[in-house]
């Protein structure tokens, strides 16, 4: 197989959670750019309306639908939407989370509760219910969004929200786990690592502690959309059909 037709994604599906804005919608373009009809899923439904607009106006198939990942009939919802148009789901990229900022000496029970509901059952349960239909059609690609902060601690003047670090490293274990439960059903499970990248959530963190972050990552400097982009392409396509379980680092060497 020519290398162009290893990362070819002609008509196959995949659902990008999160996929509105930031990291989400540059691997939901990545996809697209490939030749996938991409659902874009968000809990505010107007940031992926415009998205997938925009990507229909550049010649993309594109769908925009509300979801709430803690919310199980959402998730079901956006299973039977994207089915009933396009009768298919062959990758999932789990993008949807959130972080909360205080000190772990004082960080509430609530904002712990929040942290995990999204991050973690929110991707278990959205994984579980696409699963199901790729195990009936043979396979498929899940892609898990996990952080540098699930793999190492983190100065706090970096980064202090052990919510989120911890919610990250379960994403990890999860990653890994499903990986072995779902090979039989040629479900490949892997998980993308990225380091720092200006988005909406780390906005305020790079704003505050950019250069100390800076001098942190051997690359000195923090990532762009393009530097995501190939990764989950290469997650999706059939270039990466015999890795699973893999936790791919995109950390400008942070991490080495």
């Amino acid at each position: 197989m020519r290398v162009q037709e290893l990362f070819d994604l002609t008509g196959q599906v995949a659902i990008v959670t999160g996929g509105g804005r930031g990291l989400g919608e540059a691997m939901a373009r990545a996809l697209a750019e490939a030749g996938a009809a991409v659902v874009m899923a968000s809990r505010k439904r107007e940031s992926v309306e415009e998205t997938a607009a925009v990507f229909r106006a550049e010649g993309f198939e594109a769908r925009a639908a509300e979801l709430d990942v803690t919310n199980i009939d959402d998730i079901d919802a956006l299973v039977q939407f994207t089915m009933d148009a396009f009768g298919r789901i062959d990758v999932l990229v789990n993008n949807s989370g959130t972080s909360w900022g205080a000190p772990a000496l004082d960080l509430s029970v609530s904002a712990w509760e929040k942290v995990l509901a999204v991050n973690v059952t929110g991707t278990f349960l959205m994984s579980q219910r696409v699963a199901r239909v790729m195990q009936q059609a043979g396979g498929g690609s899940i892609i898990n969004i996990a952080s540098v902060a699930g793999l190492s601690g983190l100065d706090a003047r970096a980064l202090d929200a052990v919510g989120y670090s911890t919610s990250k490293g379960a994403i990890i274990a999860m990653t890994r786990d499903l990986a072995h439960k779902w090979a039989p059903y040629n479900i490949r499970v892997n998980a993308i690592a990225p380091g720092w990248f200006p988005t909406k959530m780390s906005r305020a963190v790079l704003e505050a502690n950019g250069d100390l972050l800076t001098e942190m990552i051997p690359l000195k400097r923090f990532g762009t959309m393009d530097d995501i982009k190939g990764v989950a392409l290469l997650l999706a396509s059939r270039a990466s059909d015999y890795m699973t379980g893999t936790v791919l680092v995109v950390d400008g060497g942070s991490l080495a």
